[in-house]
């Protein structure tokens, strides 16, 4: 095993897909000389040369267009959006033509491409910097949707994601970049757990804790945190948000017939009002309370200041905790919504 970032992980499972296919190109604004902004293709383009490790225009459409192209012709394409905010110029091209020309051809054309996202807050950033757009995609039939939490699914997801022939969104939490864990660089890959799969990373009785990204740090604080006052919560990390691994999911739910479900984009037809939804269809008899969800609020990402109060944080994941609990002194607004 070895200590790496989640950057530097990332950045090794590239180097890897690239030498174990030449098929893989990398392409995105910066990506080359500079090695990217949050230098995720750092030392990339040395290696392997102008023709597989692309610099761009400032043009997300053009981008985006190229990949499909380039994947009409056997190429598996990694483009890099710069930033999460950045993506909607490529939106058209990805929902409209990257999720559909494997359906629209009867299956006779793939679109084996990965869009990595610097994805979500908490770096402090400007405007069109620190957005969660992942509901998008997910509502989208035809995208797999792949949050990672750690450096090791970080490395791992990556290359299953560039080796699947379906078109991944991989979202990485940008405000993880410098956070270390191990990562098992020489594990056979066919040997590592599917990337669809969810992975509960505690186990606990009283009460099933789900989110992805970076939340999952701040979900396993509250767990611990909750711990001392003796409650015992399972933190469930999706990974996958399309499609999602409800077996797990379903699984976790029974046990313990309590479910918070956390996430910092917004809550309006977010990606927990989806979970939570099949949870009540799928899990309706076992659950001892109606599921409560810890989100984003409803407004556009708030200037670097006031971001702390927009992210959901252990506080707010403890209280939704207490109310599935039926515990005194949680905390709601006047229409009895989580705040």
């Amino acid at each position: 095993m070895t200590q790496l970032t989640l950057g530097k992980a990332l950045n090794a499972g590239l180097r890897q897909a690239m030498r174990d296919d030449d098929k893989v190109v990398l392409m995105g604004e910066d990506i080359g000389k500079l090695g990217g902004v949050f230098r995720i293709t750092d030392g990339l383009l040395d290696e392997f040369g102008a023709k597989r490790v692309i610099d761009t225009p400032l043009a997300e459409s053009g981008i985006v267009g190229t990949a499909v192209g380039l994947a009409f012709r056997g190429y598996r394409p990694v483009i890099e959006i710069q930033f999460d905010g950045f993506i909607y110029p490529g939106f058209d091209q990805i929902v409209s033509q990257v999720a559909k020309l494997h359906y629209r051809t009867q299956g006779r054309v793939k679109m084996p491409i990965t869009i990595r996202v610097p994805w979500a807050g908490g770096i402090g950033a400007a405007e069109h910097h620190s957005e969660s757009p992942e509901a998008y995609f997910v509502h989208t039939a035809g995208l797999r949707v792949i949050a990672v939490s750690n450096p090791q699914d970080a490395y791992r997801c990556l290359r299953q994601a560039i080796a699947s022939d379906d078109p991944v969104l991989f979202f990485e939490p940008k405000r993880l970049y410098h956070h270390k864990g191990e990562v098992d660089l020489d594990a056979p890959l066919a040997d590592a757990p599917p990337m669809g799969l969810a992975h509960v990373v505690r186990s606990g009785s009283d009460a099933t804790l789900i989110t992805y990204g970076a939340m999952v740090r701040t979900a396993l604080d509250a767990a611990e945190a909750a711990e001392d006052e003796g409650i015992s919560l399972e933190v469930i990390d999706l990974r996958s948000l399309s499609p999602v691994d409800y077996e797990t999911v379903s699984a976790s739910v029974r046990r313990t017939g309590r479910v918070v479900v956390a996430h910092e984009a917004s809550r309006e037809a977010g990606v927990a009002a989806e979970v939570i939804a099949s949870i009540t269809e799928f899990c309706f008899e076992y659950l001892e309370a109606a599921p409560v969800r810890v989100t984003g609020h409803d407004i556009p990402y708030p200037p670097a200041k006031l971001e702390k109060f927009h992210l959901p944080d252990l506080d707010r994941i403890l209280d939704a905790v207490d109310r599935v609990l039926d515990r005194p002194n949680s905390v709601s607004d006047l229409r009895g919504v989580q705040l």
